[in-house]
């Protein structure tokens, strides 16, 4: 599967909220995995990711092909280091996170992905990633060492989100982290949304569906569901 990133802005021109389901490699339970597919298969989910902040699984590659005998849905790496990327998924958000000074995240793991990258097929989406605060220390601010944006300083989340785009990021994700106690702000994503041109994605902290709802109506274009599907794999039924 390619173009993904053609069909994300498809679908952002079209007013067309996109749904990822976050899956973290290290937490899937590989006797349930039928069950697992069954519920993907059952949701509303557009696209499914992969990865998480420090994955030590060595099965990666197994977990998609395997995956990608039951599931259409594009899958797109999320990787928290390049120790991630397996050429078995369809693309990859090339994160850098924008949040952070923490130069490993900013360049250092993309200067040692760039080569491996360049051995696959996958579809290359670079991504400005930023941390939101929400109220609980994420796995994501512990590894990488950076601390979050405020989430009531408005104004330098947006010209953080407005640099990753001069900077030439495809997409800008607001996320609040695995575990957060507190979704990113509503209008935090409202202010981001209508200032800049590239689709935006939102995650954490979403813990039901009105939660996605309003991330929809705020002005997401893709919304991913992680820790709450992985809590209930009944999250999606009414």
């Amino acid at each position: 599967m390619t173009n993904i990133y053609c069909s994300i802005l498809q679908a952002k021109e079209q007013g067309k909220g996109l749904l990822a389901i976050l899956l973290d490699p290290d937490k899937i339970a590989w006797e349930s995995l039928d069950l697992l597919i069954l519920k993907i298969n059952e949701s509303p989910a557009t696209h499914l990711f992969i990865g998480g902040s420090q994955v030590k699984t060595n099965r990666i590659d197994e977990l998609i092909s395997r995956l990608k005998q039951d599931v259409i849905l594009p899958m797109v790496l999320f990787p928290g280091n390049p120790s991630q990327i397996s050429d078995e998924a369809d693309a990859i958000l090339f994160l850098s996170l924008i949040s952070g000074r923490n130069s490993d995240y900013l360049i250092e793991h993309q200067v040692k992905a760039a080569p491996i990258l360049r051995k696959t097929q996958l579809e290359v989406i670079p991504t400005g990633y930023m941390l939101i605060e929400s109220g609980a220390e994420t796995a994501v601010e512990r590894v990488s060492k950076t601390t979050p944006l405020d989430r009531n300083n408005l104004d330098l989340a947006l010209a953080t989100a407005q640099a990753g785009e001069m900077l030439g990021n495809k997409l800008i994700y607001l996320e609040a982290g695995s575990g957060a106690k507190q979704a990113v702000p509503t209008e935090m994503i409202v202010l981001i949304a209508q200032n800049i041109k590239i689709p935006l994605i939102v995650g954490g902290g979403i813990v039901n569906l009105r939660d996605i709802q309003k991330a929809y109506e705020a002005g997401a274009d893709l919304v991913v569901i992680g820790t709450a599907f992985e809590n209930d794999l009944d999250f999606f039924v009414e």
